[in-house]
């Protein structure tokens, strides 16, 4: 039966969870699938060496030239040679996949490293367009260093974000000098209590058609750094039209958040990606966001700025308001000075 449920222990009761929003589908008229609203070219995303920034001036200026240019143009680039190994990367992913693999259950009450942290689905979803297909553990860096160390996954787990958060101020420090701008304020509010990692799961979707595995949406931070694997899914808008970004098991792929955008005054582009479920096969993904302190104040250098003056904390209860009441995030658009609001 095409619209059975994956019925696995450690899966979790997405069906259920959806079961009315599926109902009502069938009722009425069902909304075109992913693939039918519109065609999705598969694109490679720049590529970056990071290898230049440890070569000669010549090369490092070209190296800082590529990433502002793709953050200017794309949002999205994937960078090789960023200090984190294949082993690590591979070890990572083996002690994701064993907790995911855990009863869920035991994912929703863990009283250890990953406490509080594991979520699934779209708790306010109203419509199909609304629901993700997926679960996640989304950990405070914080609590990965106070760890100890104690369990293959809490010590690989601090093995990876270490280096992960030391790319993400190196590209902080190249992307603010490039638009005049000091990288020591962002570095000091974005603390490892601040900032996050989260492991993804996407189950196989048997109504991959209809469902997004994370429904379209821009993040709310400064920068996030994304490692996937070879199934891929991960699709972003480019030039007005979805594109689906070709998997690099060996690239980390970074994109620019809200954060950035406003902060550079629309030079880079936060832009507008999801991730598409896979009928047959289940796909992970590791994400580092890097994250200010709540009291963090936005704002532009430029003589006359796009948004108004903000705190993170007033973006997030923004955007919570409004997925609350619109079932979306407007973002961004909400804090434009002396514009009307595009909602």
């Amino acid at each position: 039966m095409e619209d059975q449920l994956p019925l696995a222990s450690f899966d979790p009761p997405l069906g259920e969870k959806y079961k009315s929003l599926l109902k009502n589908r069938r009722g009425g008229s069902s909304p075109k699938s992913v693939h039918e609203q519109i065609i999705v070219e598969e694109r490679e995303l720049p590529l970056i060496d990071l290898n230049k920034l440890k070569l000669g001036d010549k090369e490092r200026e070209e190296c800082k030239i590529e990433i502002a240019k793709a953050s200017e143009e794309w949002g999205f680039f994937q960078v090789i040679n960023h200090g984190i190994s294949r082993s690590l990367l591979e070890e990572m992913r083996e002690e994701q996949v064993k907790v995911f693999r855990k009863p869920f259950v035991e994912k929703m009450n863990d009283k250890n490293l990953l406490a509080g942290s594991y979520r699934f689905g779209t708790p306010a979803a109203t419509c199909l367009t609304q629901v993700s297909w997926s679960e996640a553990f989304h950990v405070p860096l914080s609590h990965i260093y106070d760890s100890g160390g104690v369990t293959n996954l809490s010590s690989t787990m601090e093995q990876y974000a270490c280096p992960v958060a030391e790319l993400a101020q190196q590209l902080t420090e190249i992307l603010t000098e490039n638009i005049g701008q000091d990288s020591s304020y962002i570095k000091k509010m974005c603390l490892p209590n601040t900032c996050y990692l989260r492991m993804n799961r996407y189950p196989s979707c048997p109504l991959a058609q209809e469902i997004t595995g994370l429904m379209p949406h821009t993040d709310s931070d400064f920068l996030t750094i994304l490692h996937q694997d070879e199934i891929g899914g991960l699709q972003l808008v480019k030039d007005g039209k979805w594109v689906a970004v070709k998997p690099y098991e060996e690239a980390l792929i970074i994109n620019i958040g809200d954060l950035f955008q406003a902060w550079s005054n629309d030079v880079y582009k936060s832009v507008e990606h999801r991730v598409v479920t896979n009928k047959w096969n289940e796909r992970f993904s590791m994400a580092y966001f890097l994250c200010p302190a709540y009291d963090t104040i936005i704002e532009s250098c430029a003589k006359q700025p796009i948004y108004r003056r903000f705190t993170f904390r007033d973006y997030r209860e923004q955007v919570q308001k409004d997925v609350k009441v619109f079932g979306r995030k407007i973002g961004l658009s909400r804090f434009l000075n002396n514009k009307e609001e595009n909602i």
